[in-house]
């Protein structure tokens, strides 16, 4: 079977499994119960100093598409609101009973070097084996100067970053807001400040929903809402695109990732992986489904890696960054058009009405063929531009895109002749 391993930072797991510093890592019975059913790590509900965190009622909203619950969950709930001693001590505890499962603490103080020093020497006795920076949290405590606040601007990671790695001898994952218009600028901050890793994407932030009854955000707390932090498996596309950014780019190579956003499955985990994760943490699945879903994301996940002939996580590890280009380096020569399997067809007409409607009428309906026939659909070959949006919408999946494999030289828009700035 693969072997799962993982050392990321220095920090080794028996999977990259972690559970994301959330509800779910606030306390030693909820970590222990997790281990047990095979997490390979967690990130501990991130810790700050006094004065105490005091939480609202109610907490969650969410997006639910097609009778999917959650698509997308919103919170408005703040840091831990459990006595940093009792955090504390529980932490290790839990890292003495499990030495071989990662345990990180996720930390969130005010932007003043003495409340980082202060709270770095109360972690370090814990055995804990790292640091997560939480510069990512868009609500409630980005409002206090902290969480995103900080993450925002890169020179406030740099500098809070460089605090940390003078003044605690574990190693410091720096996690990533995306609620900001580049988040290279962060990671390369991050970097110069010496992390040993980053961790991407942190919440965003969003309203979800409107009670059209109370005619307030939700969650309502009293008849009134805000906005919250964002997450579930309809962040995935944007912190894939988020991890890719940071790990093709030439200042930031190298920096290793632990990739959070939407993993509810095994393939959604592999994905970042190719793009260069060290590890994965999930949060809202482990909240909609139980801590044993573990259990399917570890199987998977080997299962996948024995059928490709992976023997270790290494082996596909940031495979896929090499293929992520810039638009203008794409092969404009390159051709696909869609090809309906008749055989499969059930008639219902939605890539008809797609392609009529929305996209380049390259789809003919025919009428009157046979009584068992009535109705069929063609692609007009030298009207279809490959877009995809028939195979996307056909609901028995038996369109598809087939390469028209023309002996033509690769001609990315650089050197197309129709732009004015292209290389001669």
């Amino acid at each position: 079977m693969a072997d799962l391993s993982c050392t990321i930072a220095g920090v080794k797991s028996p999977n990259p499994f972690w559970l994301a510093s959330a509800p779910p890592t606030d306390k030693k019975y909820n970590v222990e119960r997790a281990f047990k059913a095979g997490w390979g790590g967690v990130v501990w509900k991130t810790l700050g100093e006094d004065p105490p965190v005091v939480n609202v009622s109610s907490r969650y909203g969410a997006i639910e598409v097609n009778g999917f619950k959650i698509a997308g969950l919103n919170n408005v709930e703040l840091i831990t609101d459990r006595p940093l001693e009792v955090n504390l001590r529980e932490i290790a505890e839990v890292k003495k009973a499990w030495p071989d499962r990662a345990v990180i603490v996720s930390l969130m103080v005010p932007c003043e070097e003495e409340s980082w020093k202060k709270i770095l020497k109360k972690v370090e006795p814990t055995g804990a084996d790292g640091i997560e920076l939480n510069f990512g949290c868009p609500h409630g405590m980005s409002e206090r100067g902290m969480g995103s606040a900080v993450g925002q601007v890169p020179e406030y990671v740099e500098m809070v970053t460089r605090w940390c790695k003078a003044n605690t001898r574990m190693p410091v994952f720096v996690k990533l807001t995306p609620n900001i218009s580049d988040v290279r600028m962060p990671a390369r901050a991050a970097k110069r400040g010496g992390a040993d890793a980053v961790s991407l994407i942190n919440t965003i932030n969003s309203i979800v929903t409107i009670d059209l009854d109370q005619m307030a955000p939700t969650p309502t707390v009293g008849g009134k809402g805000t906005h919250g932090g964002y997450c579930g498996p309809a962040v995935k596309p944007i912190a894939l695109n988020m991890v890719a950014e940071i790990a093709r780019d030439p200042e930031t190579h190298g920096l290793p990732i632990s990739g959070i956003g939407g993993i509810s499955t095994w393939r959604d985990a592999a994905e970042f992986i190719s793009l260069g994760s060290g590890s994965v943490q999930v949060c809202t699945a482990a909240m909609h489904y139980g801590f044993k879903i573990v259990q399917d994301l570890n199987d998977g996940l080997s299962n996948w890696m024995d059928e490709k002939g992976y023997k270790k996580l290494s082996d596909f590890m940031g495979r896929a960054i090499p293929n992520v280009k810039n638009w203008n380096e794409l092969d404009l020569n390159f051709k696909t058009i869609a090809n309906i399997n008749q055989d499969q067809c059930v008639n219902c007409g939605l890539c008809y009405v797609a392609c009529e409607d929305t996209s380049h009428q390259s789809i003919k309906k025919i009428a009157g063929l046979t009584r068992r026939d009535p109705i069929r659909y063609e692609v007009i070959e030298e009207e279809c531009v490959g877009c995809n949006l028939c195979a996307l919408v056909c609901p028995v999946n038996c369109i598809t895109m087939v390469d028209q494999k023309r002996d033509l030289p690769y001609l990315p828009w650089t050197k197309h002749p129709n732009n004015p700035m292209a290389a001669r």
